[in-house]
């Protein structure tokens, strides 16, 4: 009796193996970029050393940001390097008809989670335009 095609045993080849072993690592660094860019695209960069303390401010910052909304300032800031390479903090603060707004003052603070922050000393430059430098240059690297 002779036998068919289809009573062959099968038979694992090299081409097999290796089909299924590039097939597995596509489908592992797929997952790992989506799960990459889902952690990237989600992370605020924000930390803060208590949540719950946080969490307990939370709402009246929103009620300072929503009367800063009604009073319909704008805001504009802008980080540059003058000639010397240093870096200046220039910002300036109009009402909603477009005029400075004066009698104020500013403080600034640029935090990433993985550097260093940089505070900036600012002083009016004209009603309601802050440029500020460095307080201490932070050292390159870590």
């Amino acid at each position: 009796m002779k036998r068919s095609q289809r009573d062959k045993p099968y038979e694992l080849t090299g081409r097999h193996v290796l089909l299924w072993l590039v097939g597995f690592f596509c489908v592992v660094f797929a997952i790992n970029g989506w799960l990459v860019q889902a952690a990237t695209s989600t992370f605020g960069g924000l930390e803060t050393q208590s949540s719950y303390k946080a969490g307990l401010r939370f709402e009246s910052e929103v009620a300072r940001a929503e009367r800063q909304q009604a009073l319909g300032w704008h805001v504009d800031g802008k980080l540059t390097r003058d000639r010397a390479g240093e870096a200046v903090l220039d910002v300036s603060v109009r009402n909603a008809q477009g005029v400075p707004v004066t009698g104020l003052s500013a403080d600034a603070t640029l935090a990433h989670p993985a550097d260093l922050t940089t505070s900036f000393i600012s002083a009016a430059s004209a009603p309601a335009i802050f440029m500020g430098r460095p307080a201490a240059i932070p050292a390159s690297g870590n």
